[in-house]
This record gives C-alpha cells, sequence and structure tokens, in this order.
C-alpha cells in the first residue's frame, strides 16, 4: 500500500513527476546508486528521529551520516532514531522505501544542507524497488522548503 500512497501523493501535488519502479532492490543506498548510476550521494535518504518527544523527518544525501551534535543544535535535543516498526506505523513505509511523500498524516520534513551540492536527487518512493528522480528545489517545494544542518560528510568522519 505504501507505494500506492507515494503515487497518489505524487500524481496529486506532482503529476509531472514518474515513479520509478525496478526489479533490482534500491533497498540501500549502495543498491539505489548502482541502480540509478549515480553517486551514493545523489541517493535522498530519508531518516525519521524524535527530537523532545517529536517525530521529525530528515531527508539527507545518501552518503552522509546523522551528527549528534549538529542534530541537537538544529532540532533543538538529542536525536534518537525510530526502530522499523515505529518508522513504518508513523510513515506507511518500510524501512528501504522510506520517503517523504505518501505520508499518512503531516509530519515536519527538513532537508538537509548535505543535498546542496546535487541538482537532481533520488528519493526512495515508498517500496524497496521504487524511487523518483527530481530537482532538489522541487524535493524542498514538495517536503515543506525547510533546511537543517545535521548531518555529518563521509569527508568530514
Amino acid at each position: 500500500m505504501s507505494l500506492e500512497s507515494v503515487r497518489a501523493d505524487l500524481a496529486s501535488r506532482a503529476p509531472d513527476l514518474e515513479v520509478i519502479v525496478t526489479d533490482a532492490s534500491t533497498a540501500t543506498v549502495q543498491l539505489a546508486a548502482e541502480v540509478h548510476g549515480c553517486a551514493p550521494g545523489q541517493i535522498a535518504k530519508t531518516l525519521c528521529i524524535r527530537v523532545n518527544g517529536d517525530v521529525v523527518l530528515l531527508v539527507a544525501r545518501g552518503d552522509a551520516r546523522l551528527d549528534n551534535k549538529k542534530a541537537k543544535a538544529a532540532f533543538g535535543g538529542r536525536p534518537r532514531m525510530l526502530g522499523a516498526e515505529e518508522v513504518e506505523q508513523l510513515t506507511s513505509h518500510k524501512i528501504g522505501g522510506v520517503c517523504p511523500f505518501g505520508l499518512p498524516e503531516d509530519l515536519p520534513i527538513y532537508c538537509d544542507v548535505s543535498l546542496q551540492i546535487y541538482d537532481e536527487v533520488i528519493p526512495a518512493a515508498g517500496s524497496t524497488h521504487a524511487s523518483v528522480r527530481l530537482p532538489l528545489a522541487r524535493l524542498l517545494e514538495l517536503t515543506g522548503g525547510r533546511w537543517s544542518d545535521a548531518c555529518q560528510l563521509p569527508e568530514d568522519v
């Protein structure tokens, strides 16, 4: 049902965007990068975190890691990653297909500044075999236009 909720959401808000469904899994950043022939960083992974009791979705470049210190400064509290069951309950998407589209209810969505080096990004689309390719500006528009600086880049590790 999750893939269908993403398709319905994008059909109503962004009918020009195509959901790409592949035979090969795109469940991990590396697999998705191979399927789409792009750098791992161009894969826009969606993290589901809890800060001070509130759930937030953070869309970040695929090869970045959540940085506790930066996330605490960005969101005003220590971030905690949610478990797979809670993520699916809140987003309707299983791990590997989590994205900021087709959500059962509104959640605050932020895009990490780590994505800003890319003109085009590829987030999941509600399934471990589905993605959507779109300009970064369009992702920002569809997710509410909020930037954060909460991740560490691989070269900073």
